[in-house]
């Protein structure tokens, strides 16, 4: 089994996969925000430079439904030495969807087919897929894995929710077990809802064998793919000298890279939302945090908040 870092856009740049590789560590592959033109914004070719991601395993994930697109997209990253590109067929977002790109493709089966078979028989590159499984009914599963089952595609990541659920309720684990039926011989990875070891747990008897992986779970406990991977314990629960060093690199990357104290503090800040849960009763100094446009003040305060586990 192997366990996969999910991309989030704004928050999994090319920055925090290298400080969590250094600090934490563990993911077998980490997968970059959506790219959506080859004509690369300077954050994506950035994020994408080989320079950038030497030392860990690293898939661009692509977002259009032209076929052109792709393949001038996937051209590029080939000739950046990418062997492997994904394409999202899971981004909720409204505005995506209604462009019929993302999980809103999943709603015309038919165009959806002709589109797979022109970018993999055009491709460099190897191809995987994240999907969701439809938009607004379970019954719209089936035919798409019947498009699924004449792709060979490289893996298939699926978050078993529907687009109009975005990230509420419960995943649907029927519907893997579905895909596990249809896709006998396609390599199946789990997306969705793990938090804790116990979720983990959960859905590892319902969906295994199967890779699996973690997103905004792992962003908000970083320790959790060391935990439910059986790491040593000393790298299974939250230890606030080695976030501080995870933090620390982090910052220090961005304060580099970003032009002046708003931009840094802005990234900074996105990702304390996530954190603050290791952080019991602190949210005050949070709401302060997220509020302060000093670089000075943002330090003295994640100094409180790293003093208070010390406590």
């Amino acid at each position: 089994m192997a366990i996969y870092f999910a991309p989030l856009e704004g928050i999994t740049t090319y920055i925090y996969r290298n400080a969590f590789h250094h600090v934490y560590g563990g993911a077998d592959k980490y997968f970059t925000p959506f790219i959506t033109s080859a004509t690369m914004s300077h954050r994506e070719q950035m994020d994408t430079l080989p320079e950038h991601n030497s030392e860990i395993t690293v898939v661009p994930q692509i977002l259009t439904n032209r076929v052109d697109e792709f393949l001038d997209i996937a051209k590029r990253l080939h000739d950046l030495g990418y062997e492997t590109v994904n394409l999202n067929l899971g981004c909720p977002s409204g505005t995506v969807v209604s462009k019929k790109r993302g999980s809103g493709f999943l709603s015309v089966p038919d165009d959806l087919h002709r589109f797979l078979d022109e970018i993999f028989d055009g491709c460099e590159c190897n191809i995987s897929i994240k999907t969701r499984i439809g938009l607004s009914s379970l019954d719209e599963w089936e035919a798409i894995l019947k498009v699924y089952q004449q792709i060979p595609m490289e893996e298939l990541i699926i978050h078993p929710r529907l687009q109009k659920e975005f990230y509420k309720g419960t995943p649907h684990l029927e519907a893997f077990a579905l895909a596990k039926e249809m896709l006998p011989n396609t390599r199946l990875c789990y997306n969705g809802d793990i938090y804790s070891v116990a979720s983990y747990e959960n859905v590892m008897e319902q969906v295994a064998p199967a890779d699996v992986m973690l997103g905004r779970g792992l962003i908000a406990k970083p320790e959790l793919l060391g935990a439910i991977s059986g790491a040593s314990a000393e790298y299974a629960t939250f230890d606030v000298a080695r976030f501080a060093k995870f933090h620390d690199e982090i910052y220090a990357a961005y304060c580099d890279e970003m032009s002046g104290p708003s931009p840094t503090l802005f990234k900074m800040k996105e990702l304390w939302t996530y954190w603050i849960h290791n952080f019991p009763g602190e949210e005050k100094t949070l709401k302060r945090l997220l509020k302060t446009k000093k670089l000075a003040e943002y330090e003295g305060m994640v100094g409180e908040l790293l003093h208070s586990l010390d406590d």
